[in-house]
């Protein structure tokens, strides 16, 4: 059955979330959000391309920063309406210089770093 990215569920601005997830290991590194171009040249270049809410426009994945994503499996979830990225992360994926952007613990009320950035 071939895919078409505009049988996915955006939100009322077009957009749907995306979880990106080291190949192999399962790590969760980031959460962003795809529109259906970026869906489309995600899959077209196999670079995962994001939708920058703040910058209204195209956010390839380590194109300032050379910390690139490859895409190995793009994944949809039963409801279609949230993304799994599948990707082998070339160096930190957060902006803060951390492997995951899920550096953050919060045990027993308090806040725990649980990464430093990467030197």
């Amino acid at each position: 059955m071939s895919f078409d990215p505009e049988s996915l569920t955006y939100d009322d601005r077009g957009l749907i979330p995306v979880i990106a997830q080291q190949e192999g290991t399962g790590e969760v590194l980031m959460m962003a959000w795809m529109n259906v171009e970026a869906v489309r040249k995600t899959l077209e270049d196999r670079r995962v391309t994001y939708w920058s809410r703040s910058r209204q426009a195209f956010w390839v994945k380590g194109e300032t920063s050379g910390h690139v994503q490859e895409l190995v499996d793009l994944r949809v979830d039963c409801d279609r309406d949230c993304l799994l990225a599948v990707v082998r992360q070339t160096g930190p994926a957060c902006h803060t210089n951390r492997r995951s952007c899920f550096y953050t613990s919060v045990a027993g009320g308090d806040e725990v770093e649980l990464m430093q950035p990467i030197a």
